[in-house]
């Protein structure tokens, strides 16, 4: 090979690498560009926490363009996020819309979990509805057959609902979703779409981020919007008839 043919070889390789850098410089904005579903839309954000997001400013949080929060409780039979009676009456102080929400194991019977998240979170009617979490993520290993999970799930159900005086909302996401899907009881759905629309319109929150930020908040934050606007925030919020 000539020292004129090594140095065009050279050269083609240095452009290549050039090349494939500004493609990754692309990707990794668009990646880090932050997303939000079209505001028209879908007007009003939330944000879902638990005690991962530490010591919440609500004033500030609800100062940040928040309109509602939904709150983890509890998991499983016995567990209550050390987080959440700071964080209700922070956020409903603050003048949010304000939920609870439980993180649904595989491993504890419906019914214990059912008790658990009743005796933590207040009866309050102006309450939104509250959030069963089913998902495998962080979940027991266990991966009950659909039809046991939904037996069990039923029974959580029915005294949640009976007590709070509202239908559940059900969040289903990642495999869990693929095997369970089909057993799921007729509720509204809390869906989980990353950076894109969930691609149907059968949702009441759409949780479009888990990296967002949120002025009162040190660090990430899951963000959310809500299907209807103020309407149906509103409604949510409203005792059933």
């Amino acid at each position: 090979m000539t020292g004129r043919q090594s140095m065009r070889r050279y050269l083609w390789g240095l452009i290549g690498v050039l090349l494939l850098g500004c493609v990754a410089l692309g990707v990794g904005y668009l990646y880090l560009m932050p997303f939000s579903p079209d505001r028209a839309a879908h007007p009003l954000r939330g944000i879902d926490v638990s005690n991962h997001q530490g010591v919440i400013d609500w004033k500030r949080v609800a100062a940040d363009d928040v309109s509602f929060a939904i709150i983890k409780a509890t998991e499983g039979g016995d567990w209550v996020d050390r987080s959440f009676s700071r964080n209700m009456a922070g956020a409903k102080e603050a003048g949010l819309a304000v939920g609870a929400y439980h993180f649904f194991t595989f491993c504890r019977a419906g019914v214990e979990q059912a008790r658990n998240f009743i005796a933590t979170v207040p009866r309050d009617p102006s309450l939104l509805p509250p959030v069963v979490d089913v998902e495998f993520h962080g979940n027991c290993p266990q991966r009950p057959a659909p039809e046991t999970l939904s037996m069990e799930l039923a029974a959580f159900l029915e005294p949640v609902e009976a007590h709070f005086g509202k239908p559940a909302i059900i969040y289903l996401a990642g495999d869990a979703e693929d095997l369970y899907a089909a057993v799921m009881p007729d509720r509204l759905r809390w869906v989980r779409s990353l950076a894109r629309h969930p691609g149907h319109e059968d949702w009441v929150y759409w949780q479009y981020s888990d990296v967002g930020r949120v002025d009162g908040i040190e660090g990430d934050v899951d963000l959310d919007v809500i299907r209807g606007g103020l309407s149906r925030l509103t409604g949510l919020t409203r005792p059933a008839d």
